[in-house]
């Protein structure tokens, strides 16, 4: 797999087995609809390869915070970072709930939160609730979430608005905003 666009543009990313990587269109999709996004604050939650949040480096977010709970997702992503010389990455080694409660604690808030969860297991609804329990998104802050198409996620919440959905096969973006 390769970063795409931006100053680490046709980088290698190392990829640990045994996740589902986002595809390039998918990714690609991901950063049109965000637009641009420099000088960001940007959280990866269930990084895999952290390939997503190295893309946001590259196109100019001003800072990078992952979070992945697996061991070898964890070293892969710190080969990533060494790699691409990437600054301004903060990495947790945390399941995603206990990593959220740990940024609120520290007062940490993200203009854009993705989350890619692991298929057929109901993640994505589940680190929304936590989300809707914790302020870390921005003001004017975007959750972009990956998930299967068949886990349908709520329009709305307490918090949140659903504002986009966009479909690429099996796999679903779907986009919500704080509410106001």
């Amino acid at each position: 797999m390769r970063i795409t666009t931006g100053k680490y543009r046709n980088r290698k990313v190392y990829m640990p087995k045994g996740i589902r990587p986002t595809q390039d269109k998918v990714r690609k999709a991901v950063f049109d609809i965000l637009g641009d996004i420099s000088g960001l604050t940007f959280l990866e939650i269930f990084a895999g390869s952290g390939a997503v949040g190295l893309e946001a480096l590259s196109r100019g977010a001003g800072e990078l915070t992952i979070v992945e709970s697996n061991r070898d997702s964890i070293l892969a992503i710190k080969k990533n970072i060494e790699l691409l010389k990437a600054s301004g990455c903060n990495l947790y080694h945390l399941e995603a709930d206990k990593a959220v409660k740990l940024l609120s604690l520290d007062k940490k808030s993200f203009d854009i939160i993705f989350i890619d969860p692991p298929y057929h297991k109901d993640m994505a609804k589940k680190i929304l609730q936590t989300l809707e329990g914790y302020d870390i998104l921005s003001p004017h802050g975007l959750i972009v979430v990956q998930h299967f198409k068949a886990e349908l996620l709520p329009k709305n919440s307490l918090n949140f608005s659903l504002i986009k959905e966009a479909k690429y096969g099996d796999t679903w973006l779907s986009i919500f905003r704080k509410k106001e």
